[in-house]
C-alpha cells in the first residue's frame, strides 16, 4: 500500500484529526484518543490494536508486522506499507478507529 492509499483511509473515517505527534511522525486522533501513527520517511504505520490481534498478526507475517508496545488491554503494532494489502490495512485502521472512538461513533459505521 502506498502512503497517499492510506492517508486516504485513515483521513476518510469520522472526526479523525491528523497532527504532528513525534519528530518523524504524524498522529492520526479520533476524539482526541490517537490510534495510528504514520512515519512516512520509513513507510511504517503504527497502529492500535488489541493484545490478541498484535500477537497473531506478528505470528502471521513477522515481515510486514511488528510488536510495537503493550500495555493494559491494548498492544501498537507495526506495519511495513510496502507488505501490506490494500483490504487488509483498511480493515487494521478501521478497527484501530474503533479501539479509540466512543462507542456511538463507532455505531455510525455499523461496527
Amino acid at each position: 500500500m502506498r502512503v497517499e492509499e492510506f492517508l486516504q483511509v485513515v483521513l476518510g473515517l469520522p472526526e479523525v484529526t491528523e497532527r504532528e505527534a513525534f519528530s518523524d511522525h504524524t498522529g492520526f486522533r479520533v476524539r482526541d484518543k490517537g490510534f495510528c501513527y504514520l512515519n512516512e520517511a520509513e513507510g511504517i504505520v503504527m497502529l492500535k490494536a488489541t493484545r490478541e490481534e498484535q500477537a497473531a498478526l506478528v505470528a502471521e507475517d513477522p515481515d510486514t508486522f511488528s510488536p510495537s508496545w503493550a500495555g493494559g488491554r491494548f498492544a501498537w503494532v507495526a506495519i511495513k506499507l510496502a507488505n501490506v494489502e490494500p483490504e487488509e490495512l483498511t480493515e487494521l485502521v478501521t478497527e484501530g478507529w474503533r479501539l479509540s472512538a466512543p462507542k456511538r461513533l463507532a455505531a455510525s459505521l455499523g461496527l
